[in-house]
């Protein structure tokens, strides 16, 4: 089977022969063609053409669209800077909802509009040229506390969770709206995966969470799987207070960070989800050796349990080894679900 194939049999359940591959990588991804940053993140073509050579390079079982998370408040309207060689910034001292009696005028871009959502959905569909139905294809929407704050800043919607927790659920029903409307251009382009990235969720509490962001991100993934495709969550940071309602999304994959570890994922939200993570990007997989990154998954690979796909617990730096990165793949190619 190729590696569509397996990633979908693997959340299916199904028996597969190897566990899947599916590490995050951008700066990496963007390295291995001596481009500049800044060029990965806003031409669609050079996105492609990094993952795409990184993928067959390492065995990835996907490729992804992943950059930087100012894509949708770009075309909203909001001040974002562009580096040469560095992720695009979002201005938080002129954040574009600092005024927030502006959301009740604020229109949802169109992601066909020509703006850095389309060149997202640009991505989507060169892959699909590319690549076919031989690799799994993921898109990428923010959840609705990163994009929130991404709207509003991040300092400001904190306070907002008890200032003015009206104004929150009408910002969040916003960025829900907003984000399936870019979902769905994505899955016509040709997505069968979409990652939720909600990586500020993990600075609120567990009641916060469970009372503002799980609705929403809920109906996040029950929207994207009724279009036909699967959802993945990426929630940065120490989410252990949080893995009881992450449980409760019915994500078909969760990415646990290396603050999380994979053990307490797996009690809290069950046998039956798929858990991706949790290696250390940096002091194990980037300053450690191949035989500790070996360690370090397996014993990942043992917390998680047979429902698990190998990756790190977040982005692969770009000053990673690659001889580290194939002590990675090499697990993934040499093991089964079951540990």
């Amino acid at each position: 089977m190729n590696s569509r194939e397996l990633v979908f049999n693997h959340l299916a359940g199904k028996p597969v022969n190897r566990l899947p591959l599916m590490p995050i990588t951008m700066h990496f991804a963007c390295a291995e063609l001596g481009a500049k940053y800044g060029d990965y993140c806003t031409d669609y073509r050079v996105l492609v053409e990094g993952q795409s050579r990184i993928a067959e390079k390492y065995g990835f079982d996907y490729v992804n669209t992943m950059s930087d998370p100012a894509r949708e408040a770009a075309d909203c309207g909001g001040a974002v800077q562009f580096f040469d060689d560095q992720p695009v910034a979002l201005l938080e001292d002129q954040a574009l909802l600092a005024d927030k009696t502006k959301l009740a005028t604020l229109k949802i871009p169109d992601p066909l509009g020509g703006g850095r959502m389309h060149n997202g959905i640009k991505a989507v569909a060169l892959f699909k040229e590319r690549i076919g139905r031989d690799k799994i294809i993921e898109g990428w929407i923010e959840g609705p506390v990163a994009e929130g704050a991404d709207l509003r800043g991040i300092n400001t919607l904190m306070l907002d969770f008890l200032d003015d927790p009206g104004f929150v659920r009408d910002l969040f029903e916003f960025i829900v709206q907003m984000e399936l409307r870019f979902a769905r251009e994505q899955i016509a382009a040709g997505a069968d995966v979409i990652g939720v990235g909600d990586a500020a969720a993990s600075l609120i509490g567990p009641r916060i969470y469970e009372e503002f962001a799980l609705p929403y991100e809920q109906r996040l993934v029950q929207g994207i799987h009724a279009m036909g495709a699967k959802v993945r969550l990426h929630i940065c940071g120490n989410t252990r207070k949080l893995l009881t309602g992450m449980g409760k999304l019915g994500c078909d994959i969760v990415d646990l960070d290396s603050l999380s570890p994979l053990a307490d994922g797996r009690q809290q939200m069950g046998a039956g989800q798929v858990i991706l993570g949790n290696l250390n990007p940096v002091t194990v997989l980037m300053d450690g050796t191949p035989e500790m990154v070996t360690a370090g998954i397996a014993e990942c690979h043992r917390q998680a349990g047979a429902r698990f796909i190998v990756g790190a617990g977040c982005e692969v730096p770009r000053d990673t080894p690659p001889e580290n990165l194939r002590a990675l793949c090499e697990y993934a190619r040499t093991h089964a679900p079951k540990n």
